[in-house]
């Protein structure tokens, strides 16, 4: 058996989150499909980061074990051949069979992008979160400082999240402003069900003068969900990749969260 590792990119909008499901419609078993296609047999995938029903992902790390023995150039064209429009393979790698695209991952990074306008976007509809009101990102930028670190996050956890710890370490958590378009950027060992809608709803609400930048620093320590923001939108989240040692040689190793002008996942040469 050979263990292959992919990169893939995908437009979560029109699927049911990245887990299989009975109904079929999530990115996992339209690419398990599309594998079992090139491999000739049924296939099993696992992923760096589950994301959530209309969650996007820059680069997506997967493997999967197989005994067809194919070229790394057929397990990327063969397998896109087999997809829909909104799922791509960028690259595929044989790696060792040590190597786990969950359990191997030193951290996961995610960035949300929110227009910024009075008035909603009609293009970039569904990629992109939307608020209305002016935000203030020099204080929401203050208060992701309270974020950085191992914390308790009990209180941008969703109820029935599964994690047996809501103890995380936040590595990075940044928001710039481009224009019309509000970038926040989260680096972490792991994430909780929702804790990323859950961090730019509170720091929205920062942002738009509902609480000063404090107040998440309280919240947070209060581990109380019902304390604070509501969940934001999942139109303008993307997983936009994980950190893996270089023994393994992946493509783009050691780049959590490129420019937005570049890919985080590029083609593997």
């Amino acid at each position: 058996m050979a263990r292959i590792a992919l990169g893939l990119e995908y437009d979560g909008a029109k699927f049911h989150g990245w887990q299989s499901q009975p109904n079929g419609n999530t990115v996992q078993d339209k690419l398990e499909r599309a594998l079992a296609e090139v491999a000739g047999g049924p296939m099993r995938v696992v992923c760096a980061g589950r994301t959530d029903a209309g969650v996007h992902a820059l680069c997506q790390v997967v493997h999967f074990d197989t005994s067809a023995r194919r070229p790394d150039s057929a397990w990327v064209r063969g397998t896109n051949a087999h997809l829909p429009d909104q799922v791509a393979v960028r690259w595929a790698q044989t790696v060792d069979a040590e190597f786990h695209a969950r359990f191997a991952a030193r951290s996961r990074s995610y960035r949300y992008l929110l227009h910024n306008h009075p008035v909603r976007p009609a293009l970039n509809h569904g990629r992109m979160g939307w608020f209305h009101h002016p935000l203030d990102v020099d204080e929401m930028r203050r208060a992701t400082l309270h974020l950085l670190g191992e914390h308790d996050f009990s209180a941008f956890r969703a109820a029935e999240c599964q994690a047996k710890s809501p103890v995380k370490t936040m590595h990075r958590a940044d928001v710039t402003r481009m224009g019309d378009m509000v970038v926040l950027e989260f680096r972490a060992n792991a994430f909780l069900h929702h804790m990323v809608r859950n961090l730019v709803g509170a720091l929205v609400a920062v942002g738009h003068g509902k609480h000063p930048h404090g107040w998440v620093a309280e919240v947070l320590a209060g581990r109380d969900r019902s304390r604070g923001a509501p969940t934001f939108s999942p139109a303008g989240l993307y997983f936009a990749g994980a950190e893996y040692e270089s023994r393994w040689c992946l493509p783009g190793e050691g780049r959590i969260i490129a420019p937005l002008a570049e890919s985080p996942c590029p083609v593997h040469a």
